[in-house]
């Protein structure tokens, strides 16, 4: 089946305008916000990702939400961790708060019955290329990851000292550590890290190189935004499906390419213009020949 959703929030109490569906509360939220978007896979942070905080889910909470995923056949599920995280950081400090705060997001992902959770590398900010790769294979390695948990290296736009705009730095982190882990691939970031997606010719071309380097076994899931700014230029800021730079010719060979067949997609796309979620899965399915 065709898996596509949103990042969607679980904050707040619940508006649907669905009658037969009954108010949740917390992180069950994110499901009625899931369908209400027509998806049926997506995205949630545990916690505001602006601080450091706990997930804190209760058993009866995490309970609503894996029998509503469950009944609403909305799968797979992935968390992003806090924008806080930082496994590159040469600072003590922050290694510590990041190492806490991964360790708490994959046993909340445990308790939620949800098999991914999904980090940036992080900004080296002076450690260099390989010793801020290597702080992060050590971050990663230090944690006790459950058995139904992967964790998800997200490919970066690569601006100023952050890691992850290279497939190379994926790859590295996949060997310097002992931990099975995967990507996700976003997009919008590989764009503005000069893989030029918007023509079938570059999709073929990004996608092999993704394939040569790190291996299209470890793509687990896709961020897929289109890209307000051009290719190569490190700028992240994200558009609605077909808007931006990489645009519908682009989307439609990405969308369509054996490699992407099987892999969960969830939307980071903006809320403006009059459009948000969902227009963007709407669309994305019409680009999709088998949707």
């Amino acid at each position: 089946m065709f898996r596509v959703g949103a990042h969607v929030s679980i904050s707040g109490s619940k508006t649907s305008s669905d009658p037969e569906s009954p108010p949740g509360s917390g992180v069950e939220n994110a499901v009625w916000r899931q369908l209400e978007v027509g998806g049926n896979c997506g995205q949630i942070f545990t916690h505001s990702p602006q601080v450091w905080q706990d997930p804190n889910i209760e058993d009866a909470e995490a309970e609503a939400f894996r029998a509503r995923s469950d009944d609403a056949g909305v799968e797979p599920w992935v968390i992003h961790t806090s924008y806080l995280v930082n496994l590159c950081t040469p600072k003590e400090g922050l290694r510590e708060k990041s190492t806490d705060a991964m360790q708490k997001e994959v046993d909340a992902a445990d308790k939620l019955g949800i098999p991914y959770v999904n980090v940036h590398l992080g900004a080296h900010t002076g450690a260099g290329v390989d010793g801020g790769l290597e702080n992060a294979a050590g971050v990663l390695d230090s944690l006790d990851v459950p058995d139904d948990v992967t964790i998800l290296i997200e490919s970066d736009a690569g601006s100023g000292t952050k890691l992850g705009g290279d497939f190379e730095h994926l790859a590295t982190v996949l060997e310097l550590t002992d931990e099975p882990l995967d990507v996700c691939l976003d997009t919008a970031h590989a764009f503005a890290a000069g893989y030029d997606l918007s023509t079938p010719q570059g999709v073929d071309d990004t996608l092999q190189e993704l394939d040569d380097v790190v291996g299209l076994e470890h793509l687990k899931y896709v961020h897929l935004n289109d890209s307000k700014h051009e290719c190569g230029t490190n700028k992240d800021e994200h558009a609605h499906i077909g808007d931006g730079h990489i645009g519908d010719d682009g989307f439609e060979a990405f969308l369509n390419h054996d490699a992407i067949e099987d892999v969960p997609l969830a939307l980071e796309t903006p809320t403006e213009d009059g459009r948000s979620y969902a227009w963007n899965i709407d669309h994305v399915r019409d680009l999709r020949n088998d949707a």
